[in-house]
């Protein structure tokens, strides 16, 4: 594994923990698995997983990962969680139905080769934007399977547009008859 600089703890989970790093002046992410993780082989799985839809185009892109210290570095991106784009930056309906086309295209392609995220629904907090080009990148993909049935485009559809009592959706309608 690279030499690098701990910047800062971005993000916890149940098994992981998320950190900004920063290697030869240039910012990563670290993902390390927790000691007390009960996940089966995490790292093997999820780089496994990233490699696969990198090849697509699809996530951070995995720079590196090391199974003995149980920890991967991939891409940072810089951008917002899917919620504090639609909340606090606002996009308007040309970047928002964009920004849907490209995200579908993305779970599409996931399908296609059957790879499911299993994580692309409840909080979205699995779907950035990107700040520079307001594209999507989905990440995390620890929990992924290639052997379970994939349906990564019908989860971001009801994620978007079919649970009356999200919020999300709500403001999702209300910047589309902008």
């Amino acid at each position: 594994m690279t030499e690098h600089s701990i910047i800062q703890k971005i993000g916890k989970g149940y098994s992981s923990e998320i950190f900004l790093i920063e290697i030869e002046d240039k910012q990563f992410v670290l993902k390390k698995e927790k000691a007390k993780s009960t996940r089966d082989s995490m790292v093997e799985k999820e780089a496994r997983y990233l490699q696969l839809a990198n090849a697509e185009g699809i996530g951070p892109k995995l720079y590196a990962f090391d199974v003995q210290k149980k920890e991967l570095i991939m891409e940072y991106i810089d951008g917002y969680t899917l919620n504090q784009w639609l909340f606090k930056k606002i996009p308007t309906k040309k970047q928002l139905e964009l920004f849907i086309e490209q995200l579908l295209q993305q779970a599409k392609v996931l399908d296609e080769i059957k790879l499911d995220h299993g994580q692309l629904g409840g909080k979205a907090k699995n779907i950035l934007v990107r700040q520079d080009t307001l594209s999507p990148v989905i990440i995390d993909f620890e929990k992924s399977s290639d052997n379970r049935k994939v349906h990564n485009v019908s989860v971001i559809q009801a994620l978007l547009y079919k649970n009356k009592h999200s919020a999300l959706v709500q403001k999702i309608k209300e910047i589309g008859k902008k």
